[in-house]
């Protein structure tokens, strides 16, 4: 874990594949409320790896969008900082190199199938499902220090380590959680064929360089909190603490999406006259969902 003496440092990542929601809005204000409470320093950070989802007026729809709420920071595209570029689409050559890194300890090794998998790897896996674990199609039977790169592109995965004890960390909003790897998640692709990172390795390279402690995002993503701690361990870095917001649901139950046009930034702010109105939306539309396998019920945040 990152040093609890360190300044802290926090931040939201939208991803501009859409607008904004409800339920980002809750996640975010949490973070920037944190930021704030902290004295430190808040971070966004646009996270447009995805090519053909990706728009430029999806990011600042974001931007004005969190400004109008009441949402602040200190570093971000509008805003530069010594950790910068803050898109994650200029900031390939940093991925690549913790690539290299992983693939030269024999972390890594090369993969061919599952051309679903590989698309959904660029996006946040909002509650893995533990059914769909890589059926170890292309892993080799035993590790190998250093797969050479091949002549044409493929797919890399991380190699889960056969006989791996649970992985366990202390949510700070969630409780204790706990996954077994093999078991809740098998292998995970780090890198696309076409030249671009996973999710799990973007997210853990871009927090670690920008010095993040502190990582506030939706109780859905806590199942990818366990692979984002291998590549933590496996590049030598530490990891930031983790506060997983509850989630906030529609009325019929299910969790909020970039669909819920209803439930956009952009429509509720023509519905309501001030950013307090829509901060009063939070608490009613709070729903519990995202724990990992065999973790513990939620706890109250310290």
């Amino acid at each position: 874990m990152q040093n609890p003496c360190s300044p802290y440092r926090g931040r939201v990542a939208p991803s501009p594949t859409g607008l904004l929601h409800l339920g980002h809005a809750s996640t975010f204000w949490t973070a920037f409320q944190r930021a704030q409470s902290a004295r430190g320093t808040l971070v966004f950070r646009s996270d447009d790896l995805d090519p053909l989802r990706s728009q430029k007026k999806f990011e600042t729809a974001a931007l004005e969008d969190l400004l109008w709420l009441g949402i602040h920071w200190q570093e971000g595209p509008d805003h530069p900082g010594p950790f910068g570029p803050y898109c994650q689409s200029l900031r390939l050559p940093l991925y690549a190199q913790a690539f290299e890194q992983l693939r030269a300890q024999g972390f890594l090794y090369p993969c061919s199938c599952s051309r679903r998998e590989v698309a959904l790897a660029l996006s946040a896996p909002h509650q893995t499902d533990p059914s769909e674990h890589y059926p170890g199609t292309c892993r080799p039977p035993e590790p190998r220090s250093a797969f050479p790169l091949p002549n044409s592109p493929v797919n890399w995965r991380f190699r889960i380590p056969a006989s791996s004890p649970p992985l366990t960390f202390l949510d700070r909003a969630q409780g204790p959680q706990s996954a077994t790897p093999g078991r809740d998640f098998g292998d995970f692709l780090v890198w696309r064929k076409d030249g671009l990172p996973s999710y799990q390795l973007a997210t853990v390279v871009d927090d670690h360089r920008m010095k993040i402690t502190e990582v506030v995002r939706g109780a859905d993503l806590i199942p990818s909190t366990f692979q984002q701690i291998l590549l933590y361990r496996a590049l030598g870095w530490p990891s930031p603490a983790f506060f997983h917001c509850p989630l906030l649901c529609d009325p019929s139950g299910a969790r909020l999406a970039k669909r819920s046009d209803s439930l956009s930034l952009q429509t509720l702010r023509l519905q309501h006259p001030s950013p307090e109105s829509i901060r009063a939306l939070f608490q009613s539309k709070a729903c519990n969902a995202g724990r990992a396998p065999g973790s513990a019920p939620p706890s109250p945040a310290p």
